[in-house]
């Protein structure tokens, strides 16, 4: 990567939105594989931060400080994303990018428009649900993935805390986390609430 971009501040808010796949013909253009269907993100922005990562990593162990590529032209290509980025002028140097993280700072994200959200600020709320006639904390975002049709979240089951201590996920048999899968559309979503980070739904706890 060229050095002449580390000595840009590497912002605090950085969002992994898709990894390099490889170069995209011979020009120098890029490929990246975008974590989630919301890819207009590294689309509309101008400026991508591109990090080493170890190879057998799945999510992210950074073996390099992230660098920073202005974004010439990108577009959608199928399911990915390719991109044009300044001083990436050849196939070779475009092939060397494979397999970087492609980052974003979250405070460059475009405003969403109203009653759509950006999954990676789902991740992490906490989950209630009302299935039972009252609302209750039942666990919390892990994930979020996309079925084609609509957003799907990943919660992670907890326990209900006592006074003043913090959630305990609920365990199977094994030992292992209990998760439900929960369909994020209007018919199940109530309200999102991200200044509280949280969720209230209809969907039943024991789904």
């Amino acid at each position: 990567m060229p050095d002449a971009t580390t000595r840009n501040v590497v912002p605090d808010d950085l969002v992994e939105l898709g990894r390099v796949s490889g170069a995209y013909g011979v020009k120098g253009w890029v490929k990246v594989q975008p974590h989630s269907a919301q890819a207009d993100v590294l689309r509309r922005v101008k400026t991508w931060w591109l990090a080493r990562l170890a190879p057998e990593t799945a999510r992210g162990v950074v073996t390099s400080a992230p660098h920073t590529y202005r974004v010439l032209q990108a577009r959608p290509q199928g399911t990915t994303v390719v991109a044009q980025l300044d001083g990436i002028d050849d196939r070779d140097q475009a092939e060397a990018l494979r397999g970087c993280s492609v980052q974003v700072p979250r405070s460059q994200f475009p405003v969403a428009a109203d009653d759509e959200y950006y999954w990676v600020d789902l991740i992490g709320c906490a989950f209630y649900s009302d299935a039972e006639g009252e609302l209750a904390r039942i666990g919390v975002v892990e994930d979020v993935a996309d079925n084609g049709a609509h957003a799907i979240l990943r919660v992670v089951l907890q326990r209900a805390p006592a006074p003043g201590a913090e959630p305990e996920p609920r365990l199977d048999a094994k030992g292992r986390p209990l998760e439900m899968l929960v369909p994020f559309v209007g018919a199940h979503i109530l309200a999102v609430d991200l200044s509280a980070r949280r969720i209230d739904s209809n969907w039943p706890a024991e789904f």
